[in-house]
């Protein structure tokens, strides 16, 4: 089977990435790069060995295109490639609100493409690991902390970063929360930049999910509580430790199984396996919607609690 022909919409430095992994797959060659800005795009060109096209030049030269422009541009970009046939893997979130989001899966199903959402932890072989040992959490406790950097400043820290445990919960319990308590603020940006949530699910799961990208360190953990079992899971060391109560109340210990790898390639793979076979992608459009959906209801959340933050402040001045 011949390679898949596939463009990067976007040159930034996770477009340069994505440019990085597809021009090193078995499955699919770099056919185009695509940004606003002919300087970056040329540059991305030439570092890649692809050419530098204009969105309208991709019909009938690619099969399939990676998304990865702000955040606002997903909807008007990804459509127009659908619309195109071109099948699509956007980047998280999906879209900056819930009628964007809808446009984006419902243009994909009528055109009959694949639309995959780039909910990266997914891949993750830890994750993967993980996955297979779930049988009824009832408790989360989740850190995803980073150091500021002026990337991805176009969203809050939960559309940034929260949204990809967010997405690994509601995968895991499989059924939307029924109660959201949220906190957050603002310190070096307009938009939230820590926030701390809890989510309870009819199950009678709990999550609670801290994110911050102004912290002095990077951590990825999640730690999940099941009948008679505790996991520690490391996301970017891309370890998990399951901790099990035996009958006689002894504790045993093991580290799960993972095959360690770029989860940026296994997401590739993923796509290009879907696209070829034109079968239901890892993260589908729903899935990435339900996620959005949990997020802006958290940033509504915030949004109420600062406000009675702010009364309490006044009157106690």
């Amino acid at each position: 089977m011949s390679k898949i022909r596939l463009a990067v919409v976007g040159a930034g430095a996770f477009g340069r990435n994505h440019m990085r992994v597809v021009r090193e797959s078995g499955r699919a060659e770099l056919a185009a790069v695509v940004d606003t800005d002919p300087a970056r795009a040329g540059e991305a060109a030439s570092q890649f060995g692809c050419p530098a096209l204009n969105l309208e030049d991709l019909p009938g030269r690619v099969d399939a295109a990676v998304v990865a422009v702000p955040t606002v541009a997903h909807c008007g970009v990804g459509c127009a490639l659908l619309e195109a046939g071109i099948d699509v893997l956007v980047e998280k979130p999906i879209a900056p609100d819930l009628a964007s989001a809808r446009r984006l899966i419902e243009t994909a199903r009528a055109h009959s493409r694949v639309l995959q959402v780039g909910h990266l932890e997914r891949f993750n072989p830890a994750v993967a690991a993980l996955r297979g040992m779930v049988k009824l959490p009832l408790f989360f406790e989740i850190h995803r902390m980073s150091v500021f950097t002026p990337r991805s400043l176009d969203v809050d820290v939960v559309l940034d970063l929260m949204i990809h445990d967010l997405d690994i919960v509601l995968s895991l319990v499989g059924q939307p929360p029924e109660e959201i308590r949220a906190a957050g603020i603002s310190i070096l940006s307009p938009k939230v930049d820590i926030a701390n949530v809890r989510l309870a699910f009819p199950t009678g799961c709990i999550a609670n999910l801290t994110a911050s990208r102004v912290s002095t360190e990077r951590i990825r953990k999640l730690r999940l509580f099941q009948p008679r079992q505790y996991v520690s899971l490391d996301y970017a060391r891309q370890e998990a430790a399951v901790f099990e109560v035996a009958e006689n109340r002894q504790i045993g210990f093991k580290m799960l199984p993972v095959a360690k790898a770029e989860p940026l390639r296994l997401q590739l793979e993923a796509f290009c396996e879907a696209v070829e076979t034109r079968g239901k992608p890892l993260v589908t459009g729903e899935e990435a919607y339900a996620a959005l959906e949990a997020a802006l209801a958290i940033l509504d959340k915030i949004e109420e609690h600062s406000r009675r933050v702010e009364q309490s402040l006044a009157a106690w001045m």
